[in-house]
């Protein structure tokens, strides 16, 4: 019975730390391109001006992003994320949502 309450009182630690990851700063919103244990990467497309020759193309960004326990994402949803602290050398954002479901490639 000691051994039960030990790891409710983990389990409930480790919650606590997911919560404590506070977000700042910018919020993006793209589909899920690879899915990792405990990150995803979320591509989305935006618009740059070029002066020179006075017209816009298409850009991909990726970004990792901290994908926390209690959310099921899979590869194809559409989900929103949170600039955080850095994590890691390449996670700067936390998964805040998921938007939309999408299709499995």
């Amino acid at each position: 019975m000691a051994k039960s309450k030990k790891q409710e009182n983990k389990t409930e630690m480790i919650k606590n730390a997911e919560q404590s990851i506070g977000t700042r700063g910018r919020t993006f919103e793209g589909t899920v391109t690879k899915k990792f244990p405990k990150r995803i990467v979320v591509e989305f497309e935006r618009t740059v001006y070029v002066r020179k020759y006075q017209r816009f193309y298409k850009k991909k960004t990726r970004l990792h992003a901290r994908l926390p326990d209690s959310l099921q994402v899979n590869v194809g949803d559409y989900v929103k994320i949170r600039e955080s602290r850095p994590l890691s050398k390449i996670i700067h954002f936390v998964v805040v949502e998921k938007v939309k479901d999408g299709g499995q490639k």
